[in-house]
């Protein structure tokens, strides 16, 4: 097995294009698992550690982060949490701190692994992913489009994720994991939502109950169309909202049986999720409102 440390960028794209087979590598916390079970033996490893620009994060001009593939899991949490709180929620379940001081999202999103814990934030918050190629530049997949199935995504061969693009909070967001312990734990199935105030509009992103993360479209409508945004005061969610709202997540996953849960407990899971996490984030919501 070839190992090949580009210094830059550019190096980076040759590199792919020139090696099909290569894998690339920045946290290695997933790919390395692979490679100590003789799961996988790629021809080479294409190591990106001597890029700094995929390490950083940064503010475009219209206020969106650009959040560069290898930016840790722990800067995500100590750096980003205002503005993105249901990213860091979910980077806080990551493994183990030696886990989240190495890996990041870039490394989430090339393995796609439905049970991968920040896919359900960036479906949920409409998150666009940012890949590139020696021959054909830079393009966009919007996050809901990148899953293509376990452990597949829309990358061509000699692509590279270079950020994931981000819009700030604009309203409460939640996270929540179901796994069989509190840590070091692949999620029997997890759960986000993100309120746009503003837009009067929910996210709601599945993980591990499906092929792939998923949006829960009919929920995400039903709730926007029910919830009082102009109500002041009401901490309490009406239940029947958040009961319905828990039903139809519940519905938009298609999960199966497997060594960490039934299809059915991840029915019923998702359920109680979405139903704690939407009363969560309302909560928030109607507090920010009463500090005004």
């Amino acid at each position: 097995m070839d190992f090949l440390r580009p210094a830059t960028w550019a190096e980076a794209l040759t590199a792919r294009a020139e090696r099909p087979d290569a894998v690339p590598i920045a946290g290695g916390t997933d790919v390395m698992v692979e490679l100590n079970f003789d799961r996988h033996r790629p021809g080479a490893l294409i190591d990106l550690n001597r890029i700094p620009a995929l390490q950083e994060w940064s503010r475009d001009a219209d206020g969106t982060i650009r959040l560069g593939a290898s930016v840790p899991y722990t800067r995500i949490i100590d750096e980003l949490r205002a503005d993105l709180p249901g990213l860091a929620m979910a980077s806080r379940t990551v493994g183990s701190p030696q886990i989240r001081n190495r890996g990041g999202v870039g490394g989430n999103l090339g393995a796609a692994s439905p049970a991968g814990d920040t896919h359900p934030v960036l479906v949920a918050t409409e998150a666009v992913v940012e890949v590139e190629s020696a021959a054909r530049g830079v393009r966009t997949i919007p996050a809901t489009e990148f899953y293509l199935g376990v452990k597949r995504n829309a990358m061509e061969k000699d692509e590279l994720i270079k950020a994931v693009l981000l819009a700030p909070k604009k309203g409460p967001q939640q996270f929540s994991k179901i796994g069989t312990r509190n840590a070091m734990v692949i999620a029997v199935c997890s759960f986000a939502v993100a309120l746009d105030v503003g837009a009067r509009k929910v996210g709601a992103g599945i993980g591990s109950a499906a092929p792939t993360p998923r949006r829960a479209f009919e929920a995400e409508l039903f709730v926007a169309d029910e919830l009082p945004w102009d109500g002041r005061g009401d901490l309490d969610l009406d239940p029947r909202i958040a009961k319905r709202f828990g039903e139809l997540v519940s519905a938009a996953a298609a999960p199966i049986d497997d060594v960490r849960g039934t299809a059915a407990y991840r029915r019923h899971a998702l359920s109680v999720m979405a139903r704690r996490t939407l009363t969560w984030a309302w909560r928030e919501y109607q507090s920010s409102k009463e500090l005004i």
